[in-house]
């Protein structure tokens, strides 16, 4: 995701380093990470009440003023299910995090922020805590950083009313530690929504550490909302190279982690919501659809069909809900709108 004054531009590897990952590894060779002690938990623990609807739609609402559209979180639309505030930044405590309301998106108070939430949590939606984006330097790498990071993260959700966290490292992380303190927060919230947006490099094969992580807390993980843009060509699940910006790039990295081990209502597909908002991989919400209706209904595919249906695919997810706002709303009226006749 991106921190940047503008659209994000970061490049990723190119197909030649999938094809490496997956030579090495095996696309459909699923297999979870053990799962680390839990440390114990910071405070008693709470109940959470949040109920993610079956097929959801996510959405990322900037905490900064980039050129696109300033929103409150009043403001979002209400076609998005979870909304995810980024970011959180890091502190001089290793793995820790906090929130700091940024005045330009017009707040007058940090409790009217709250309010907001309070709100949108009463119309049944979600909003988490997003941790990382393109500029995020939060390193979760060794015992104490992970029990810091749950530690902050718990702390957050009890002072802001946050439903959970987003995972977001675009810079690496441990699945044994990253584990370690996500079900550090679990034991503390135990209806805890998580999600993560790992890059697409990340979920080539269950032998990466963000796909370990994401298998170690299948127990209680929301979605995985992989960001299918600046990527350039990657590796589907037959082993065919795909471009980004299609259909079929959609369908059959998707395919790599129904195969590989996650649920389907596991699994959301991540878009820009504009050609601004990304450095590439836009597509129009009707390719979105299409690629929904491939993977759940076995129609509209391209030249990639995948070998069974996935009827209880969780949805989609956009960066960001303000550029949605600045293109009227498309992703959240036509996609939003699709996910949510899905049965």
């Amino acid at each position: 995701m991106v921190r940047a004054r503008s659209g994000r531009v970061t490049s990723r590897l190119a197909a030649a380093l999938a094809a490496a990952v997956l030579a090495s590894a095996g696309i459909l060779a699923a297999g979870t990470a053990p799962a680390a002690a839990a440390p114990p938990a910071a405070h008693t623990p709470t109940a959470h009440t949040s109920a993610v609807p079956g097929h959801a739609v996510t959405g990322y609402w900037q905490n900064f003023d980039n050129g696109a559209t300033v929103q409150k979180l009043k403001d979002v639309n209400d076609a998005y299910d979870i909304i995810a505030v980024a970011f959180a930044d890091a502190t001089d405590r290793p793995g820790a995090v906090t929130f700091n309301l940024d005045p330009a998106v017009g707040y007058t108070s940090v409790d009217d922020f709250k309010a907001d939430i309070k709100a949108k949590q009463a119309a049944g939606r979600s909003v988490v805590l997003s941790v990382g984006g393109e500029k995020g330097a939060v390193s979760v790498n060794d015992g104490a950083s992970a029990q810091n990071f749950a530690d902050s993260v718990n702390g957050l959700m009890d002072e802001y009313g946050f439903d959970g966290v987003d995972i977001d490292l675009e810079n690496g992380l441990s699945a044994t530690y990253m584990t370690q303190a996500l079900r550090a927060v679990h034991a503390a919230h135990s209806g805890v929504v998580v999600t993560m947006a790992p890059q697409t490099i990340d979920m080539q094969s269950p032998q990466t550490e963000y796909f370990k992580t994401a298998l170690g807390i299948k127990d209680f993980l929301t979605a995985v909302n992989m960001q299918y843009y600046n990527s350039g060509s990657m590796n589907g699940c037959d082993g065919n190279v795909y471009a980004q910006g299609t259909v079929d790039f959609l369908t059959s990295l998707a395919c790599i982690q129904l195969t590989g081990g996650l649920d389907p209502s596991q699994v959301g597909l991540g878009v820009p919501a504009s050609p601004r908002a990304a450095g590439g991989g836009y597509v129009d919400p009707s390719v979105v659809n299409a690629a929904l209706d491939c993977l759940t209904r076995g129609t509209s595919c391209g030249s990639f069909t995948p070998s069974t249906t996935y009827p209880g695919l969780r949805g989609a997810m956009t960066w960001s809900t303000n550029w949605d706002a600045a293109g009227g709303d498309a992703f959240a009226n036509q996609v939003g709108a699709h996910v949510h006749s899905l049965p």
